[in-house]
């Protein structure tokens, strides 16, 4: 019984996570332009994760992304902090 008790909460405590950065995607409004399996005005978050699996400074490029839009169709979000977004894409890179 002990060890039900304790794999339930390392499941929760794992989950967790994202739970609260899907909840970062709403809080933020990030469905308004994506989500997370199909294309919207910008593309879907697993195919952002497919198109950035293998790139080392991902995590980087696309925080900074978030805060400060790339010029065409993601505007800027200097709403969310830092932190905020670094969760965000590190949530999105784990869709694969």
């Amino acid at each position: 019984m002990k060890n039900l008790v304790i794999a339930l909460i390392t499941a929760i405590a794992v989950s967790a996570p994202a739970l609260a950065d899907e909840g970062i995607a709403k809080a933020k409004k990030c469905n308004t332009c994506h989500s997370i399996d199909k294309t919207k005005v910008g593309p879907s978050f697993k195919d952002l994760a497919k198109k950035y699996a293998d790139q080392k400074d991902a995590v980087g490029k696309l925080t900074n992304t978030v805060i400060k839009g790339n010029g065409g169709a993601m505007p800027a979000n200097s709403q969310i902090s830092e932190a905020d977004a670094k969760a965000l894409v590190e949530w999105i890179l784990s869709l694969k």
